[in-house]
């Protein structure tokens, strides 16, 4: 059954979520992975696959965590919701208000912690840099799948004792970003709203990175991104964030108060007004 998880590690079933998407099904890499892989693909309404596709998107679940295949004929890619090691956690250790331009733009070396939205969480890797910065950060995604990642991703970084400071300051929730946004309560409402949407394919130039092509392959280009706009004006009461490719046009074709703008990307800064 979809879920949706309040709290870091705490989870009670939802009923809005869409039907899991193109996944052939779940693979479990070894038997003592089982019967996790079974609860799983009974509540995204997928099969338990005893191999990989030929091609396609499936989910391997193994010791080590939960990972999102796909299978081409040339290569099999993979990712995961990785928080405690690799490069998140180089830059998450390394990270300040001052040297990540997404703290900027959502303000918190000019005011401090804040509780920031994230509407798009994706692999929650922008989310985790602003909890580890102090922000409370509640993490939207309406994808089953991206959700399970998540989940698998919250629950490995919590049997590590140094996440829990930053663990705690993290909520995940299943569903749609929009609805979410305009049904928030006054009291609730965040001071910060951020936005990360599928980048559009490229017509042509090299091939996306990883990550982007598993994505795409899962999500397609689907994001209504005028409505989750709106919802996230409505919301924030004091800024919207939209990260964007640095050459990209602006968001539904609304020109920022201002940008941070990087070496491959650039953050759009929406005030309320």
């Amino acid at each position: 059954m979809p879920i949706i998880a309040s709290q870091a590690g705490k989870t009670k079933p939802i009923n809005n979520l869409p039907k899991s998407g193109t996944i052939a099904g779940i693979l479990p890499s070894v038997a003592e992975c089982r019967a996790t892989a079974w609860g799983l693909a009974k509540r995204l309404g997928a099969k338990l696959i005893d191999s990989p596709p030929a091609e396609g998107l499936y989910l391997a679940c193994s010791i080590e965590g939960l990972w999102l295949r796909l299978r081409t004929a040339h290569r099999d890619l993979a990712i995961r919701a990785e928080f405690g090691a690799g490069r998140q956690a180089y830059r998450a250790g390394h990270a300040s208000p001052r040297s990540e331009a997404i703290a900027r733009a959502c303000g918190l070396r000019r005011y401090g912690p804040r509780y920031v939205v994230d509407a798009t969480a994706g692999l929650g890797r922008d989310a985790h840099i602003l909890a580890r910065l102090g922000a409370r950060v509640t993490l939207l995604e309406q994808s089953p799948v991206i959700l399970a990642l998540l989940e698998d991703g919250f629950d490995r970084a919590s049997r590590q004792t140094q996440s829990l400071d930053w663990l705690g300051h993290m909520r995940l929730i299943g569903g749609d970003a929009a609805i979410w946004l305009r049904s928030c309560a006054p009291a609730q409402r965040p001071e910060v709203v951020f936005l990360d949407p599928m980048y559009p394919r490229q017509a042509k130039g090299g091939a996306p990175r990883k990550e982007m092509q598993i994505l795409q392959a899962l999500l397609g280009n689907a994001d209504d991104t005028d409505s989750l706009l709106q919802a996230a004006r409505a919301a924030a009461l004091d800024r919207v964030v939209v990260k964007r490719p640095r050459h990209a046009g602006p968001l539904a074709g609304e020109a920022p108060h201002y940008r941070i703008t990087g070496r491959s990307t650039r953050f759009d800064v929406y005030l309320h007004c």
